[in-house]
């Protein structure tokens, strides 16, 4: 009998103990499930937006940087009437496009201020020089600058073409010169032939100027 009560009470020892365990167990997950950390969320890197078109970013051979290159054709007016160009001339009287009716004309808005402006005044005075007996006309249009410091830089580099004056850039706006310099090849007739914006090279200029110069072999 007292071997059977042993037994007994061994079995509900042995029940109780693990009865203790379990609610042990049950009453530390929540906590071990807190104390465990999540993990990060993934975040996508955020593509950059697309850049806006530029005049440069649009044309061939263009660039944002106002690299050499070529300007859509509505922008530079080709195949249509050249704009009204009436401005001063530095050293005294004015130039009128309207007036050179009848000859080639190559319009340049420049500027002492642009360092490729400044490079291409050379060889647009060597191709004035070349050619002007096929009757071409090389016209430079200084933007936002005083008679004094174009004269100065003219005399310096001995340029023999007319320049004109446009001081608050109310010409060149209306040309659609919005970066400098721009280029306009007018032919006899009145008509733009070609242009181009950026620094650009003898090999561009004297592929321009034979859509003006007909007949005339053009080199750089």
């Amino acid at each position: 009998m007292l071997g059977r009560l042993t037994l007994t009470l061994a079995l509900a020892a042995g029940i109780a103990t693990v009865a203790v365990a379990a609610l042990a167990i049950v009453a530390l997950a929540p906590e071990a499930r807190r104390a465990t950390p999540s993990p990060p969320a993934m975040v996508l890197p955020t593509p950059p937006p697309s850049p806006t078109p530029t005049l440069a970013s649009a044309s061939p051979g263009g660039s944002p940087s106002g690299s050499p290159g070529r300007s859509p054709v509505n922008a530079l007016h080709v195949g249509q009437p050249a704009p009204q160009l009436h401005v001063v001339r530095v050293g005294g009287g004015t130039i009128d496009l309207a007036a050179l009716r009848g000859k080639p004309v190559w319009v340049n808005f420049t500027g002492t201020y642009c360092p490729p402006c400044r490079d291409e005044f050379p060889v647009m005075n060597g191709f004035q020089a070349r050619y002007a007996s096929t009757g071409l006309v090389v016209v430079a249009v200084d933007v936002n600058e005083d008679e004094a410091t174009i004269a100065s830089f003219a005399k310096q580099l001995n340029v023999t073409f007319p320049i004109g004056l446009d001081p608050d850039g109310s010409v060149s706006q209306a040309w659609g010169a919005i970066v400098l310099p721009v280029h306009y090849w007018i032919d006899a007739q009145g008509i733009v032939r070609d242009g181009a914006y950026g620094g650009i090279g003898a090999d561009i200029m004297a592929q321009a100027l034979t859509k003006i110069l007909p007949g005339v072999t053009v080199s750089p």
